[in-house]
């Protein structure tokens, strides 16, 4: 999985390519609480990820958790089979998903 921020005024943005999973999640973790510590709106692109596992899915409650004591986070480009993934996990129900 390969990880790109993209920062502006308002917001920081997290595209994720590839899959996360148990080895990619720590990965997805680190950036989250060490690299954008200081962004009060996260946007994670989920266009080019291809699969979430039980441990990807703890680094977005986590994040999710994290970012509503500060401001807000918010999921975008979700494919058909990640969407799948939040819908039967009951995620689609926490997140805000556009």
């Amino acid at each position: 999985m390969t990880i790109e921020i993209k920062r502006n005024a308002e917001e920081t943005v997290i595209e994720l390519v590839g899959r996360l999973d148990t080895t990619t999640a720590p990965a997805l973790d680190n950036t989250i609480n060490n690299d954008i510590k200081d962004t009060k709106s996260l946007v994670l692109d989920l266009k080019q990820l291809e699969y979430i596992s039980s441990a990807g899915l703890r680094v977005l409650l986590s994040a999710q958790k994290k970012m509503q004591r500060i401001g807000s986070m918010r999921v975008t480009n979700v494919c058909e089979e990640v969407m799948e993934v939040f819908e039967m996990t009951g995620f689609a129900d926490i997140l805000t998903i556009d």
